[in-house]
């Protein structure tokens, strides 16, 4: 069953359909919303420089032969000042036709007449591509002679392990996620605004372990008012 596109989520990928073929075009639009896709049409390139100027799209889809500007000129120009994806559909099948296209800064080609199911596929391709890289866990955070395993609540100094306490192994936990930023008390307190009072206290006793002079802390750093910070120093 097709999803309605007042259906979509609001983060729906936002896709442009620029062909003078108007079952093409509608075609290519009920699929691509029953794709969970949102889709805007335009039937040559001056409409689609029209959509572009007051809409923001996640892909675009040109049609190369349309009438007036080809979909290789609107390409070239799109390219001169934006990076949007784009997906360039042709009748023509020859190997010149499609390294042109992608000379011109196309992402991908394809051949009509195509499967929509290969279209999608490739449309799903391109938006992953685009999609930017998961930020790497930190797994271990070194601080002096120490090294702190996150996953594990493991504290070493060399070969011996350190114990912690369940507060203290939690509280550092939330410190070396975030190395080097501050974090609120709130946070360090498990979010419980009653334990707010005795998170200094638990960090004082962390402190012993960890700080070569407690009372001068280089490592778990207070921002006054705010909360404290884990500092990685050599």
């Amino acid at each position: 069953m097709a999803t309605p596109a007042a259906q979509l989520p609001d983060n729906a990928p936002h896709l442009l359909v620029v062909d003078d073929d108007r079952r093409i075009r509608d075609l290519l639009s009920r699929f691509l919303v029953t794709g969970g896709y949102r889709v805007t049409t335009a039937t040559n390139a001056a409409e689609a420089r029209a959509k572009l100027e007051g809409l923001s799209f996640d892909l675009l889809i040109l049609d190369v032969m349309m009438p007036g500007e080809s979909g290789f000129e609107l390409a070239k120009a799109i390219r001169e000042t934006s990076a949007v994806p784009i997906l360039m559909l042709t009748a023509r099948a020859e190997a010149e036709s499609r390294i042109h296209g992608l000379e011109l800064g196309a992402d991908d080609y394809l051949s009509k007449p195509f499967e929509p199911r290969e279209l999608s596929l490739r449309v799903a391709n391109i938006l992953k591509r685009q999609l930017p890289a998961a930020p790497v866990a930190i797994e271990t955070v070194r601080f002096g002679e120490f090294v702190f395993h996150i996953a594990r609540g493991e504290l070493r100094r060399g070969e011996e392990v350190v114990h912690l306490t369940d507060r203290e192994r939690e509280m550092l936990r939330v410190l070396a996620a975030a190395p080097g930023e501050t974090v609120p008390r709130l946070a360090l307190a498990g979010g419980s605004a009653s334990n707010e009072r005795a998170v200094d206290v638990q960090v004082n006793r962390l402190r012993r372990k960890i700080e070569r002079d407690p009372a001068n802390p280089l490592i778990v750093q207070t921002v006054r008012g705010v909360g404290y910070r884990l500092v990685v120093v050599p």
